[in-house]
């Protein structure tokens, strides 16, 4: 007995559809042999009608219609027995199928029993004159016994080759079954293992395909689930560090200054200091609040008209002094017109710092970042921050935008920017793409949808040193 389950099922649902087809084609070719049969007999007794010639009179019509296997009965238009080529009598009217039909003109056929003895017969009966004027009926009569029994033969030969398919059927799909179940069952037993926490292990073997598919999912999930945890585990080791660094500086200095017996400039010094790692606590902390937003979907922007040329203007501003610091030049280029997004402007401020603080930290002394606007297609304009730094490998290109994802951890940072820019850039409906090439740069495109385009306007700030 097969236990219940995904092979019961199975077995079940090709054993029920199997012999629902062989029992309609049994039937269909059990009936079809018998008509084969029936056919043949009585298409052979109606030929004795056309191959026999009308007789003289009354009483030669049996002897001129006689047939061997088969008995030969004269009636008259009422269905009374005449005449009877064997000894059996019949003494009342026959009123078998086959006469109505004999007297419309045709010739009428009856299968049926035998009155008086039960016997499978049939009757093939065709109207006759004599004369030309005198009207009777020829009737043969002749026993199915045999056929019968040679369709019962064929009948039980047809069952048992039936049955024997079934079995076939049976076992066939009890082995399709298990190769179906044992590969979920393998699957289930290694899920369950990764549900309590066992990333490590894997599903093995080479199954076909959706099973194969489904395995290979599950093991991609299980490497990316791995690969997610130790990238989490370097950022909360990352982020530690981070936040110690400036926490120990604040410590430090407030624990110095409070002692006492320093002159105003270094006095001024240790709270530029406190000051300055408190903003970068601050900015580590906004970040990973962003982050937490942006994953929750409960980041809320400030939609308005947002002039790109300004935005970008600012941004220059803002981090002009740290460029100043590596004698890095920025340089906007603007296009020919005022480009015009539906934007929250301080967000969108903050894809654009990102990026140019990116663009600064991995720039050599001394060189050049370029911010360029231009006009992609009527509805899209395009942003590009492009520097002539470090660059990154083709292997980390594809990786640089994941969350906590770093590509040199001693760096610094939280290796959320990229991942937090990306999705702000999605939520103004826009894309962000990176080009780079390892010791020749990096060009960071953010296409956004165009609102408006306006006529250029005197250019203030077109670089700043």
């Amino acid at each position: 007995m097969i236990k219940k389950g995904m092979t019961r099922q199975i077995v079940l649902h090709y054993f029920i559809v199997v012999f629902l087809t062989i029992l309609l084609v049994e039937l269909v070719f059990l009936f079809a042999i018998r008509t084969y049969y029936y056919d043949g007999i009585s298409n052979y007794l109606q030929s004795s009608f056309d191959n026999t010639r009308a007789p003289a009179n009354y009483r030669d019509i049996v002897s001129s219609y006689s047939l061997d296997k088969a008995e030969v009965q004269v009636l008259d238009l009422k269905g009374n027995v005449l005449q009877n080529s064997t000894a059996f009598i019949v003494d009342k009217p026959v009123q078998t199928g086959d006469i109505p039909q004999a007297l419309s003109g045709s010739t009428g056929r009856w299968i049926g029993k035998q009155a008086g003895t039960g016997e499978d017969v049939m009757a093939v009966t065709r109207m006759i004159k004599i004369n030309g004027d005198k009207e009777y009926l020829v009737r043969y009569v002749t026993s199915l016994e045999l056929v019968n029994q040679k369709l019962f033969y064929i009948t039980m030969v047809s069952a048992g080759i039936g049955v024997i398919i079934l079995i076939v059927v049976l076992m066939v799909s009890i082995g399709l079954a298990n190769s179906i179940v044992k590969p979920i069952n393998n699957i289930i037993g290694v899920s369950t293992l990764m549900a309590k926490g066992d990333f490590n292990v894997r599903i093995k073997g080479n199954y076909p395909h959706e099973i194969g598919e489904l395995a290979a999912t599950l093991n991609y999930m299980a490497d990316e689930i791995v690969r997610s945890n130790q990238i989490k585990d370097d950022f909360i080791s990352s982020i530690s560090h981070e936040l110690r660094t400036p926490l120990t500086g604040i410590k430090g200095w407030s624990e110095t200054l409070v002692s006492g017996g320093f002159d105003p400039e270094e006095t001024k010094l240790g709270m530029s200091i406190i000051s300055k790692e408190t903003e970068r606590l601050i900015g580590l902390v906004e970040e990973m609040l962003d982050f937490s937003k942006l994953q929750q979907n409960q980041m809320k922007l400030v939609i308005g008209q947002v002039n790109l040329k300004e935005i970008l203007q600012e941004t220059m501003l803002n981090v002009w002094a740290k460029a100043e610091q590596k004698q890095i030049k920025l340089v906007l280029e603007p296009g020919d017109a005022s480009y015009i997004v539906q934007a929250d402007g301080n967000r969108l401020k903050q894809v654009f710092l990102n990026l140019v603080d990116n663009a600064i930290k991995f720039s050599p002394n001394e060189s050049t970042i370029k911010l360029v606007i231009k006009e992609l297609a009527p509805e899209r304009v395009r942003i590009v921050v492009k520097d002539s730094g470090i660059g990154i490998s083709t292997e980390f290109l594809e990786k640089v935008k994941d969350r906590f994802f770093q590509v040199n951890p001693n760096q610094g940072g939280t290796g959320l920017g990229l991942a937090i820019t990306q999705q702000i850039v999605q939520l103004h409906k826009g894309e962000m793409h990176i080009e780079s090439e390892l010791d020749h740069g990096t060009s960071v495109m953010v296409d956004l949808p165009l609102l408006e385009k306006k006529p250029a306007t005197p250019d203030l700030t077109k670089e700043a040193n």
